[in-house]
């Protein structure tokens, strides 16, 4: 399992239209038999900012293959660009320790 924490700045656009963005992205992963179950998604925000968290987690790697091969993808790629003004960190991450689910 592989994990990325993507991190930016909402510099553009209004938030509700941006949320609607995100959530049509999640709801195409969600949608598509070829990635249900290997690629997990999630969208945080600061409470009182316009700083955003994404905690993309790749469960399988021909998951991630088809999902980078996804339009949907790319054209949510793009738009995060957008949105962040061009300023978009994409980190690896690794779990250290968690709680019991």
């Amino acid at each position: 399992m592989k994990q990325f924490l993507i991190r930016y700045r909402r510099t553009e656009g209004s938030p509700e239209n941006w949320h609607r963005e995100i959530a049509a992205f999640i709801a195409a992963i969600d949608s598509d038999p070829a990635l249900k179950g290997k690629i997990g998604y999630r969208c945080l925000k600061a409470c009182d900012g316009v700083d955003y968290f994404h905690i993309a987690t790749v469960h399988d790697d021909a998951g991630r293959v088809a999902l980078q091969d996804r339009d949907f993808f790319k054209h949510y790629t793009q738009a995060t660009r957008q949105i962040a003004g061009g300023v978009v960190d994409v980190t690896p991450i690794e779990t250290v320790a968690e709680t019991v689910a």
